[in-house]
Order: C-alpha cells, then structure tokens, then sequence
C-alpha cells in the first residue's frame, strides 16, 4: 500500500523512518534528519528538506553519500532499489562492446573524480533513458571539473530519490508527463539543415515552424480550447471562454520558435503549461470566472530576421511594417515569407489586443539558468526582467602580413575586439547583476598568416533596471571608441535591439507566491537575464512570470536543455491554483 502525506506528519518517529529506507543509498539518515522538521506541506517540501539536510552536512558526508553508490552496469551487490533502476535502463542486460564502454568509463571517472558516475538513469520523465544517452551523458561528464562533477552527482542523486519517494507513495506526474510529451512530439520538426544532424532549429516561418503552429492548434483543439486560430504573424492562438461573455481575459503563453541548436523546453513550456490546466478544466467541465487566452508566440528569438518579439509585439501594436522588407540569409523578405505561409499581411494592424479587455500577463518558462538547480528548489517567482541593448558592429584596421609586420605597427582588428570583450566582462561584473557579451566575433576572410584587418562582432548589455543599463552601455562604447582611437582603427556600430527593464507587477508577483508556497515550495525571488515575450506584453498591461527549474546545471540554447516531469507538475499545479484563487 502506496504512503500518504498524513503518514509521514503523524506516524512516530521511528515508525516513519522504517517506511523510507532506500531512499538515499545507504544513508537512511538524511530522511531521518529531515523528519524532525514535520509537519510537511507537501512531498515537495519533505524533498526539499532532505536536500537541505544533505547540504548542510558538509563535504565529506556528501562524498561519503555519493560513494555509496554502486558503478553503473558494476559487479557490486545493488540495493533493491538500485536493481531496479538499472534493469529499468537495461544495464543488466548489457552487450559485451556496452559493457567494456561502461566498464572503462567507470575506471576513467574513479581515476578523475575518486568517486562512481552517478546518474538518474530512469530520467527526467521517469521511465528510463536509453543505454547509449546514459553512454553519451558519461562521456560528456568526464570532462567536468571536479568540483562541478560533484554537485551535479549531489543533483542527480536528489533526482533519484524524488523518483523513489513518487514510488512509495504512488505518486504519479500526470500532467507533468503530458506536458513533457507534447513537447517531445513538437520537438521533431526542425529546419532543413538541421534536421539530419539531429539538432532543433525552428526559425519564423518555415515549414518546421509552420508544422510546430499546426500540431500545437491541434493540441489545443484535444484539450477542449473553444476557439483555436493562428493568426496573421503566425501566433497560435487558444481562447477558453468564461461562462460569462462580457468577463475580462487572462493573456499567458509564450514562444515556439528556438534558437539554433536548441533546447525544447525555452518558450515551449509556457505554451503547454497552461493548456494542460485547460485540458483539465474541460475535462471536469468547470469554467472560470474569466476568459484564458493561450498564445503561442511566433516569434521571439530574432534568428531568421533582424527583428525580435514579432509575436507579442503584433499584440500591443509594435509590428514594425519596415521589418517586411527585411530579407533573411537566403534573400527572402519577410513579407514574402509571410504570404508563402498564407497569412494575410494586411491582417497585421488588426492583431492588436485592448489592454482594457485584459487582466493582466503571465508566463511560465524555464529558467535558462543555475540558480534553482543549485538551490534545489523546483519553482523561481521573477521580479523583473532585466532590460537589454544589443548591438552588431564592425572594427577595420589593416590586414598585412603576420611575418614581417612588427606588433608594434600592427593595426589589428581582432585584438581591438578581444581588448573590448575584456573590458565588458570586466565592467559588467563591478554591478553584480548585470551581464555583457561578445557572442559573434569573425574575421571575414582570415588566414593564418595575416593580421587581420577587420573584425565582426556581436555586443549583448542586460541590467536589472534601464538606469543601471544604460550606465554600462555609456562606459562600454566610450572604451570601444577609446581603444580604436589608441589602435588606430576605425569602427561602426549599430543598435539593434534596446528592450526596456520589465519590473513584475506587485500583484501578479504576490499571486504566483501564494500559488508556489500553497505547494510547499520555498519561495526564491529571482530577476530574470533572459528576455521574454512579457518584456511586450509589460508595455501594456501588468504582468509577471514563474521560472521552472532546469536540469543539466539549468543549460538553455542548448541541447542538454532539460527539465523533470515532476517539476513540470508543479508548474501546472501552480498556474492551476492562480486561476483558482484569480477574482476579476
């Protein structure tokens, strides 16, 4: 018989403790810890204490715990536990070639780290990871610093466990997985290019993008969304409509378009996050005091034109019509690309929402970072989105040969670009909070054997606030003008995206708190470095998002971009309790 809650806050002590023995490997003490601390709001908030627990216990005891674990695919006795995890993943049923792979692996990573590979092998959906990603995922870690291989052991270990404790008390992510799958099936469409590498690129309005658009209306039309569209941009469009017609609406979503070589959670999971709430909503027949607009956002990445937040920016009036004569790398104009999909252009104008028919903006999205994982805690309220300047610029000097040119006669494009990007990461880090990035940096036509005369380069500016922005964008371009001055060189430089600070709505912010903290999950207020589709929408209306943890060290832009099934539920769970608790 599966355990309760009730259980373990009213049980005696020891009685409690009998009922979670293999929890942590060997090491029933952590579970024990953490019980003085009952009564629990929630399994969520007895996991987070256990973690507290462990990292209050120091370093040794926490190598201690992680040798407590046997290799993968060892010949160690396993616990029961751990038999069945590694049956689950097939590693007791090994070829020989896997086995010597797994085998070497193991004794390259006990040379390197002095302790076993640990890995969640039934994964972030819980039913297990294929050998060759458990492969794969070894292979990678062992190149990780020591220090930073530990916690990621320390983190996979607590993965573990919550996959444990949901089977001894028979819980099952329901939603969670649901929301997992619907992003693992959009995930299959992908631009030309990139599809045979494996790799996830959507980019506005190609076929993969138009695909994406098409599967996720359908997805709403199964979740029982009354009115389902995509409109003239190519945002999908979801309205589940109050009892009430005259009632005000809630706008939430986020994008579908990804970066280059992406992760599969960035936007998607804002989308899918609500729509699971409506699939239950409609599936209990209940309807809400207010109407729920989904949006699926077409665009916010600025990968195919130069042009961000096409989506949301249609919906507050900011579509710029000189953006349709903008031309991707292939020649196409946008307006083109446009018509091809079979959107109206004209329609554009006409997308605009009216503030006054809305109660506000929220979003629910990945954190794209390390904090949370690092925290172990599962669920991130944002008070504000940091504003950001982003510019693309050019350094021309002389190219000239690398043999006979003394360096001190060198007009040297690439240096000057590299001095910058020193200074930037050096400038960015006297506030603490803001962050500056050379991403892009090439020498067109470069050869080994000549200085180079001119130089590419990206610059990306965040601060929590448009003062402190501002500030850094002022000292970083007075010492991009002093350099070249001092070198010689001549530059150009060009804004192409200013997005202002978006400070989250005291309101909005405070029902998100209620809403994570009725979970039992501890409240972390967080600013966020990434910009997102409510950086629009806070033009209009007031908005505020929640941050879902990711794994892999919270990597985005980036494959390794993950997040669990469990905390995927507990996004839902918590959106579910704003709309609950939400009054027009």
């Amino acid at each position: 018989m599966a355990l309760t809650l009730d259980f373990l806050n009213t049980a005696p002590l020891d009685e409690a403790q009998q009922q979670l023995p293999g929890l942590y490997e060997h090491s029933p003490w952590i579970a024990e810890k953490a019980l003085l601390a009952r009564p629990f709001k929630s399994l969520a908030a007895f996991k987070y204490a256990m973690a507290q627990v462990l990292a209050a216990a120091g370093h040794q005891a926490q190598l201690d715990l992680i040798r407590a674990h046997p290799e993968l695919a060892g010949k160690a006795v396993l616990t029961t536990e751990s038999t069945h995890e590694q049956n689950q993943a097939g590693l007791t049923q090994c070829t020989p070639q896997e086995l010597a792979q797994l085998q070497q692996l193991n004794a390259d990573y006990a040379a390197k780290f002095g302790h076993p590979f640990i890995l969640a092998v039934r994964g972030p959906r819980g039913t297990g990871l294929r050998k060759q990603e458990i492969i794969d995922t070894f292979v990678r870690r062992l190149r990780n610093p020591a220090d930073f291989e530990q916690a990621e052991a320390l983190r996979n270990i607590h993965r573990i466990v919550e996959i444990r404790l949901n089977d001894a008390f028979g819980v099952n992510p329901t939603l969670g997985n649901v929301v997992w799958d619907w992003q693992e099936q959009l995930s299959v469409h992908t631009d030309p290019g990139y599809a045979e590498k494996g790799q996830l690129t959507v980019t506005y309005l190609t076929d993969a993008h138009r695909a994406c658009a098409a599967q996720i209306a359908q997805n709403m039309r199964d979740c029982g969304f009354d009115e389902v569209h995509i409109d003239a941009v190519g945002n999908v469009v979801g309205r589940y409509l109050s009892s009430n017609p005259a009632a005000p609406s809630l706008l939430t979503g986020s994008h579908y378009d990804t970066v280059r070589n992406g992760g599969k959670y960035d936007g998607r999971l804002g989308i899918f996050v609500p729509m699971a709430c409506v699939r239950e909503l409609a599936r209990l027949g209940q309807r809400l005091p207010f109407h729920l607009e989904v949006v699926g956002f077409a665009e916010e990445e600025g990968q195919r034109y130069k042009a961000t937040f096409l989506g949301s920016g249609a919906l507050i009036g900011h579509f710029n019509p000189d953006w349709l004569d903008q031309t991707d790398a292939d020649g196409i104009p946008m307006r083109a690309a446009i018509a091809h999909a079979g959107h109206p252009v004209d329609d554009i104008p006409t997308l605009q929402r009216n503030p006054a028919d809305y109660l506000g903006f929220v979003e629910v999205h990945i954190e794209q970072g390390p904090v949370l994982n690092e925290l172990d805690i599962a669920l991130g309220i944002v008070t504000s989105i940091n504003g950001s300047l982003r510019y693309t610029g050019e350094v021309i000097g002389v190219a000239c040969h690398a043999g006979t040119t003394p360096m001190n006669r060198r007009r040297d494009a690439a240096t000057a670009v590299a001095e910058l990007a020193l200074f930037v990461e050096q400038r960015a880090a006297q506030d603490g909070d803001s962050v500056g990035t050379i991403g892009m940096l090439q020498v067109p036509n470069g050869s080994i054997n000549v200085v180079p005369g001119q130089c590419n380069f990206s610059l990306d500016l965040r601060a929590p606030t448009n003062a402190q922005r501002d500030a850094l964008a002022h000292d970083v371009l007075a010492a991009l003008r002093n350099i070249c001055e001092r070198r010689g060189l001549r530059y150009t430089l060009e804004e192409t995206m200013r997005a202002a600070a978006a400070p989250s709505a005291a309101p909005w912010q405070q029902r998100w708190e209620q809403a994570v903290d009725a979970l039992g999950v501890p409240l972390h207020r967080m600013p966020s470095g990434a910009g997102h589709d409510a950086m629009k929408l806070h033009e209009v209306m007031p908005q505020a998002m929640l941050f879902v943890r990711g794994q892999n060290a919270g990597i985005s832009h980036n494959p390794l971009e993950s997040s669990t099934n469990d905390d995927m539920q507990l996004a839902v769970d918590a959106f579910a309790l704003l709309l609950n608790n939400l009054t027009p």
